[in-house]
Formats: C-alpha cells, sequence, structure tokens
C-alpha cells in the first residue's frame, strides 16, 4: 500500500425492517462513504445507485462465500458495507463474517465494525403495542442450518418457561409443514388461549397486523415476511394493543 492510500474498511450495518426511516444515522453515514456495498439482493436494492459506488448483489444461500468476498475488498482497501435488514447480528450477516474470519489473521487485523439496526422483532411488537414487555426469547424456525428437533426442544423450552416467544422464518413456500408442527406444539404446551401476533412487511406499505389466539392460527396467516410473537402467560390485550406485564412471572 502506498503512503497516499488509506485502508480499506469493513462495516455490517442493519437497514432496519423495511421504512427508510428506520435505518440509523449511522448507517447512513456510512453507506455514504462506501465504495462497495455487498448484501443479499433485495437488500443491496435498497441502497441508492451513486457515483463511485459499486453493488455486489447475491442469492440468500452462500452468506460465507459473500463475507469472504466482501473481507477480500476490504483488504484489498475498499470501504465495504455488508447490509442485512433489521439488525445484522440477528440472524444475519455479522455472524457469516466472523465465521470467515477464524483462521485469517490478516482479516482479522482489518476495521471491522457492527452497526446495529432495528429488528423486525421490534417493529412488530412496538406495531402490535408491547407483547415484548417482559422476558422473551427469539427463535429461527427455518430448519435449513439445524434440524427440525432442535426447534422443537427449544419450543418447548421456551414455553415452559413462560417467555414471550417471537419467530423468524415461519412459514417457507418449501417447507409450510414446519409452521404447523410448531403450532401443534404450542398449543401442547401454551393452550389454546395464548395470544398471538402475525406481523407481516412491518414497517412497509404493505403491513399487515392480525392477533388471535393459538385456537384461531392457522399456519397461513403466516410466510416468510412475517414475523410471529406469541405471548407468555400474562399477556392481554387493551383495546387494539396487545402487552405484556413488566410485573408477569
Amino acid at each position: 500500500m502506498s503512503a497516499k492510500e488509506k485502508p480499506g474498511w469493513l462495516i455490517i450495518a442493519g437497514l432496519g425492517p423495511g421504512d427508510d426511516r428506520m435505518v440509523t444515522p449511522e448507517v447512513t453515514e456510512a453507506l455514504s462513504q462506501a465504495t462497495d456495498i455487498v448484501g443479499y439482493i433485495p437488500y443491496v436494492a435498497r441502497v441508492a445507485p451513486r457515483d463511485g459506488l459499486t453493488l455486489h448483489p447475491s442469492d440468500n444461500r452462500v452468506e460465507l462465500d459473500r463475507a469472504r468476498a466482501a473481507l477480500e475488498m476490504a483488504a484489498a482497501g475498499h470501504k465495504v458495507v455488508v447490509v442485512s435488514s433489521g439488525d445484522p447480528g440477528v440472524f444475519a450477516m455479522a455472524s457469516a463474517v466472523f465465521e470467515a474470519l477464524e483462521g485469517r489473521p490478516d482479516w482479522q487485523a482489518l476495521d471491522i465494525r457492527v452497526l446495529p439496526g432495528i429488528t423486525a422483532m421490534l417493529a412488530a411488537a412496538a406495531a402490535a403495542g408491547a407483547p415484548l414487555g417482559h422476558d422473551f426469547c427469539c427463535i429461527n424456525l427455518s430448519d435449513n442450518l439445524k434440524p427440525w428437533e432442535v426447534i422443537d426442544t427449544r419450543l418447548r423450552h421456551a414455553a415452559r418457561a413462560d417467555f414471550a416467544m417471537a419467530f423468524y422464518n415461519p412459514r417457507s413456500a418449501s417447507r409450510p409443514e414446519g409452521f404447523v408442527k410448531a403450532l401443534q406444539t404450542l398449543r401442547q404446551e401454551c393452550g389454546p388461549d395464548r395470544l398471538v401476533t402475525f406481523a407481516r412487511a412491518v414497517s412497509t406499505p404493505d403491513q399487515r397486523l392480525i392477533t388471535v389466539t393459538l385456537a384461531e392460527a392457522t399456519p397461513e396467516m403466516a410466510d416468510m415476511r412475517t414475523v410471529v410473537i406469541v405471548g407468555n402467560s400474562a399477556t392481554r390485550r387493551v383495546g387494539r394493543f396487545v402487552y405484556s406485564p413488566r410485573s408477569a412471572g
């Protein structure tokens, strides 16, 4: 590197749930300074093109390859932002980047930062009221990277501990049966009257929010753009809102 060349950096940033107003000023500043944007196709599409900026969209199932490509660019002196929706540390690209760092002390020495974002889970909870107002957990219902037996065990323990629960990736077109099984498990552990909020495309013009009981919930209420929030035993309605009292448990 010559004396005039500045070292590259890599920022892993969350773009929030969809509304541009939910992108933090810190992330906006990083995007304005970047030479390269790396990420899943629809997330990269949220970044406006400009002179001096190269967009690198890629498929959703190449996270580790994407992370390595971003690190290689940063090592070559580029200013790289790896984008995720929501928060990059919640079922997103931050973990993949750090996995790619293993065994690479040269990459570990790079200027790497993680900038938080508003998660779909938090945006959904805010739209509903405060269903995560007491202890809660977050579970990814996709069995792409873990067997369903692990998911079922976590569902049962979370329900028995009386956590409110937020679920990502509840029902894919290729694996619709997973959410059917999840609802069966939740009814067994929580009973029919537990409140469930289905929040689809939160913060976008397509936002749809519905709260029903577990007895009323159907698999078709969810898809991959939906966050599902199951309340704890004290979660209740107040007017059009749903909340979990802070004194529960």
